[in-house]
C-alpha cells in the first residue's frame, strides 16, 4: 500500500472478496472493483446533492422570467417539479446506464440563454425554445453515437472554448447582480449602482460574503448553505425581499405547510413547439443561432466537465481516453432531450459532481443516490417557495466567478487569440445575449486568422460557421 493511500482513506481499496458473495448493487456497479464501498458511494451521492441542490432554487427563478402562462398561478411550483424531475432522470441514466458517478441537472448559463436571449430578446415562445433544446440534445446523441465528437471538439479552438465558458460566467454574474438590485438601469449610463440601503441588496451581499467564506473553507454544499442562511435572515428580519402584488413585501408565512405532495408539471411537460421554431425564416435563424448555440455550449461544456471529472476519478487511460465515452456523452444528450420533454432548459453534467468524487464516489451508484435525493426533494416544494430571489442571486454571482477560471489559459499576448476571447466574454453581458458572444468570437477568430495568413490555424468547419453566422447578421438580423 502506498503512502498516499494510507493518508487518504477514500482512495484505499477494500479487501478483495469473492464476486459471488457480493451483493447485486456491488456486482452491477463494480463497487469493490472500483476500490469503493456501498456506504462510501451513498455518502458521495449525498455530498454531490448538497453541492448542486441550489439548482432547485435557482433554475425556476431564472426560467420563470420567460415562462409565463396566462391563467396559471403555480408556474414557479411546476418549474420546481420539472427541475427536480430533470435532475433525477439525468442523474439516474448517467448512473444506471453509463455507470459513472456524475450527476446531471438543468445547466446554469443555458437556462439564462433560454430565458433572456431566446425568449425575451429574440421573441421565440418558451415552447419553441424547448423544441430547440430537444433538437440540440438529439444532435448530441447522434454525434456521440456515430463517433463524430472528436471532429466537432477540434473545430473550435481552445481559446474560444475557454472564452465561451467565461462569458457565460460573466453573464450569470451580471444577471445575479441585476436580480439583487445591486445594479439597476440608468438612462445616462445604461447601468448604475443600486440603492445599497435596500433590503435585497444587503441580503444578497450578506449571502455572497457568507457563501464565499464557506467555499474558501471548503465546506461541502457551501452554495446551498449560503442560500438557506440568507433565507433564514430574510424570514427572521422581516425584510421586504419577496415579490408581492404591489411590490416587495416581507415573508408571508407557510399557508399550506412546509411539506406537500409532488405535482405533475402538466402545463410544462410535452409542450414543445417545433412549428414556431422552424417556420419560414425561423428555419434558418432557429437552426443556426438558437439550436447551434444550445448545442455548442452544451457540447463543449459537457465534454470538458465529463473529461475533467473522469480524470479526477481515475477513469482516463494512458492516452487520455474515457472508457464508454459514447455512452457517457449519449446520456448527457438524452438528459437534455428528457429535460425539454419535461419543460426545462438543457440538462447537462454538473461540475459539482467533483465534490462526490472527492468523497470517494467511483461508480454509478453515486449518481443514482443523487437522483433519488432529487426525487425526494419534490415533497418539500412549499418550503422552497420561501427562498427569495435575493438569496439565490449570490449563487449566480459565485458560479459566474468560478466559470471565469479558464481564461487564465488564453494566450493574451497573441492578439489573434486575445481579441476573439475578449469579444466573446464581454459581448455576452454587454449585449445581454450569450448567442452574440459566441457569434462574435467565432467570426472575429476566423477573420483575423484568414486575413493575417494564418488560415491553417483554424478548422475549415470554423470558417464555415463564421460565414453562416456573418450571413445571419447581415441578412437575417
Amino acid at each position: 500500500m502506498t503512502t498516499d493511500a494510507k493518508q487518504d482513506p477514500a482512495k484505499t481499496p477494500p479487501p478483495p472478496s469473492d464476486p459471488a458473495k457480493r451483493g447485486v448493487l456491488d456486482r452491477y456497479f463494480g463497487i469493490t472493483k472500483a476500490g469503493s464501498t456501498l456506504p462510501r458511494e451513498i455518502r458521495a451521492g449525498l455530498t454531490t446533492f448538497l453541492a448542486m441542490s441550489y439548482i432547485v432554487f435557482v433554475n425556476p427563478d431564472v426560467l420563470s422570467n420567460a415562462i409565463v402562462i396566462p391563467g396559471v398561478d403555480n408556474v414557479f411550483t411546476q418549474l420546481i417539479m420539472t427541475t427536480c424531475l430533470a435532475a433525477a432522470v439525468g442523474s439516474l441514466v448517467m448512473g444506471i446506464v453509463a455507470r459513472y458517478p456524475f450527476a446531471q441537472a438543468p445547466g446554469m448559463g443555458l437556462n439564462a440563454f433560454f430565458a433572456f436571449t431566446v425568449v425575451l430578446s429574440m421573441g421565440y415562445t418558451w415552447e419553441a425554445a424547448l423544441a430547440a433544446v430537444f433538437i440540440s440534445g438529439a444532435l448530441f446523441v447522434l454525434l456521440s453515437v456515430i463517433g463524430a465528437r472528436r471532429a466537432i471538439v477540434q473545430a473550435l479552438p481552445l481559446t474560444l472554448k475557454l472564452a465561451i465558458t467565461a462569458g457565460i460566467g460573466a453573464f450569470l454574474a451580471f444577471l445575479g447582480m441585476k436580480n439583487a438590485s445591486i445594479i439597476v438601469a440608468d438612462e445616462a449610463t445604461f447601468v448604475a449602482l443600486g440603492d445599497m440601503r435596500s433590503a435585497p441588496v444587503w441580503l444578497a451581499l450578506f449571502g455572497l460574503m457568507l457563501t464565499a467564506v464557506l467555499m474558501n473553507l471548503r465546506v461541502t454544499g457551501a452554495i446551498l448553505w449560503g442560500i438557506l442562511a440568507s433565507t433564514a435572515v430574510a424570514i427572521v428580519s422581516r425584510a421586504a425581499v419577496y415579490t408581492g402584488p404591489d411590490g416587495l413585501v416581507p415573508f408571508q408565512g407557510f399557508a399550506d405547510g412546509i411539506v406537500g405532495l409532488p405535482m405533475w408539471p402538466s402545463d410544462l411537460a410535452f409542450q414543445m413547439d417545433f412549428h414556431h421554431l422552424l417556420r419560414g425564416e425561423n428555419l434558418v435563424v432557429g437552426m443556426l443561432t438558437v439550436v447551434l448555440t444550445f448545442f455548442v455550449v452544451d457540447f463543449f461544456d459537457a465534454t470538458g466537465t465529463l473529461t475533467g471529472l473522469a480524470q479526477r476519478a481515475g477513469y482516463l487511460d494512458s492516452d487520455g481516453n474515457m472508457p464508454r465515452a459514447k455512452t457517457v456523452f449519449s446520456m448527457d444528450g438524452l438528459a437534455a432531450m428528457t429535460g425539454a420533454l419535461l419543460g426545462t432548459s438543457t440538462t447537462t453534467a454538473y461540475v459539482e459532481s467533483a465534490a462526490g468524487v472527492e468523497e470517494g464516489g467511483r461508480t454509478g451508484l453515486t449518481a443514482v443516490t443523487t437522483g433519488v435525493l432529487f426525487l425526494a426533494s419534490m415533497f418539500f416544494w412549499p418550503l422552497i417557495g420561501a427562498v427569495p430571489g435575493a438569496a439565490t442571486a449570490p449563487a449566480l454571482i459565485l458560479v459566474g466567478a468560478l466559470m471565469m477560471a479558464g481564461v487564465k489559459n488564453v494566450a493574451w499576448g497573441d492578439i489573434g487569440e486575445a481579441l476573439p476571447a475578449f469579444l466573446t466574454v464581454v459581448a455576452m453581458p454587454f449585449t445581454f445575449s450569450i448567442a452574440n458572444g459566441v457569434s462574435l468570437g467565432i467570426i472575429s477568430y476566423a477573420v483575423i486568422k484568414l486575413c493575417s495568413g494564418r488560415v491553417k490555424e483554424a478548422s475549415w468547419l470554423l470558417y464555415l460557421l463564421a460565414a453562416l453566422l456573418l450571413a445571419r447578421y447581415i441578412w437575417l438580423s
